[in-house]
């Protein structure tokens, strides 16, 4: 029978898999790829415990797992699926069904908007909100408004990777948690 490996361990395979991508997609950016870590069986299923994990330690009273369009969805059924709880998307305007509410939010190029179906998420329910990224934050700072006016209670934002440089998180409220910081 094989030790059982550490979150630490499981959390330094992961890192050692995201690609790093130099000038990317313009002239001074490093991008950091997620997908490197995801086509790799062991580092999906380390990242999964990594997620899983946390949740279950940091937010138990979790009812419902939101994933942001489109790298948050990757990962939100996942979640879901092992805690036993619902998941719903956010998405980009036009592309959810039904009564949908909106919020437009800023980028560093300009503004998108975010839908959420107002049948979603009940009043009251507690939401963890889930993506790859967390960088300026106006995506996160969005979902947790949609989730607002639809009645639910964000009770964490979970995110595989931070940019710490680019201060995202001071835009949050609440509980916020990232597995990796650059």
């Amino acid at each position: 029978m094989s030790p059982s490996i550490s979150a630490e361990d499981k959390l330094d395979y992961v890192k050692s898999k995201i690609g790093e991508y130099p000038n990317f997609p313009k002239e001074g950016i490093l991008f950091r790829d997620i997908f490197g870590a995801l086509t790799d069986p062991k580092a999906c299923v380390y990242l999964r415990d990594l997620l899983v994990d946390h949740i279950r330690e940091s937010a138990p009273e979790a009812e419902i797992i939101v994933g942001l369009d489109s790298r948050g969805f990757l990962f939100n059924l996942l979640i879901a699926t092992e805690l036993g709880l619902g998941c719903a998307p956010i998405r980009k305007k036009g592309k959810l069904a039904g009564e949908v509410v909106s919020v437009e939010y800023k980028l560093e190029y300009g503004s998108d908007t975010f839908e959420l179906q107002k049948s979603a998420i009940k009043p009251g329910q507690k939401v963890v909100v889930v993506d790859d990224l967390l960088a300026t934050g106006g995506s996160l700072v969005a979902a947790t408004e949609l989730i607002r006016k639809v009645g639910g209670v964000v009770v964490e934002s979970l995110v595989v990777m931070e940019l710490v440089g680019l201060e995202g998180r001071k835009r949050l409220d609440g509980k916020v948690h990232s597995l990796i910081k650059y």
